[in-house]
């Protein structure tokens, strides 16, 4: 079960070891795109592509015709691999268990956006873990978790990215772990527990007084996806790639907007190497400071 991207590469890896499923349960084709087109999701693409024919897309997995249609499977087993929140009557119907791939070390950075907040608090290491689900979310016993590195100058599209083939190993090696009989599960430590709560556009406001670390961290946690955002006078520029760099002023500043956008933190400075306008394009600084309004002394945030 799964809809986005990032559920793809476990798709195609349960298949390619010789696990296809017996039936894919995935979002609604919706309109996407400039043109609005109806289109599958990528999972569903995927499972066509594969040759798996029975495709669930309920419009609400609480619906009790949706549990139904999974009762009828049989299944031995349910991976869940970034879809919605299921109840507990669906996954209840795997003979053998339910699983879910969880974007971080569980139990840091339960919730909707595990990658975002890992990188916005400057990890250098995540990973992914594999647990049974359970009513409470992201709170089940623990099958196995694999490491990874977070570079850091890493954006969130980035480790997302790499995640997702990291998290393709996972779900293969748990299913073969289940089908073996050889799963030694642990409990998480509750005490041990962090939030990653779904981002809000609230929460993409830059704050200009904090570190330049701090301020780093923030545009790059929220890159590509929702996007790091600050105001200057009425407008509201995203960044999307910044580098710490020298620099000293009041927090959100101008220092430098000559060929480069240096701007000023609490502590130090970031120079901005991504943004975008609204309406426009992503630009490099600076072909944005050729076509943009942008001069020393101006403050960013206000």
């Amino acid at each position: 079960m799964g809809t986005p991207e990032f559920a793809v590469p476990s798709l195609t890896a349960l298949v390619d070891a010789g696990y296809p499923p017996v039936a894919v349960a995935t979002g609604p084709d919706r309109p996407r795109g400039r043109g609005q087109e109806v289109t599958p999701t990528p999972v569903k693409e995927t499972a066509q592509a594969a040759g798996i024919d029975r495709i669930l897309q309920p419009e609400d997995v609480t619906d009790p015709s949706f549990a139904a249609a999974v009762a009828e499977l049989e299944p031995d087993v349910i991976a869940v691999v970034a879809y919605k929140i299921l109840p507990p009557e669906v996954f209840a119907a795997a003979s053998e268990g339910a699983f879910n791939l969880h974007g971080s070390l569980l139990p840091k950075y339960r919730g909707a956006a595990p990658i975002n907040h890992a990188v916005m608090a400057g990890e250098s290491t995540t990973g992914v873990t594999t647990f049974f689900l359970e009513p409470s979310v992201d709170t089940g016993d623990i099958i196995l978790q694999k490491e990874m590195s977070i570079g850091p100058n890493e954006t969130a599209g980035q480790v997302h990215d790499r995640m997702a083939e990291l998290g393709a190993e996972a779900v293969v090696e748990t299913v073969r772990q289940i089908d073996a009989g050889t799963v030694e599960t642990r409990p998480q430590d509750d005490e041990k527990a962090t939030p990653a709560p779904k981002i809000h556009d609230e929460d993409g406001e830059i704050p200009w007084a904090a570190s330049a670390e701090a301020v780093h961290n923030h545009v790059r946690g929220l890159s590509p996806y929702p996007g790091a955002w600050t105001l200057h006078d009425d407008t509201r520029l995203k960044l999307y790639r910044t580098r710490r760099a020298e620099g000293t002023g009041a927090p959100g500043t101008v220092l430098d907007a000559d060929g480069r956008l240096l701007v000023a933190c609490g502590t130090g400075a970031v120079e901005v190497v991504v943004l975008q306008q609204p309406g426009r394009q992503r630009l490099d600084a600076a072909d944005f400071l050729n076509g943009y309004a942008l001069s020393e002394g101006d403050r960013l945030g206000e």
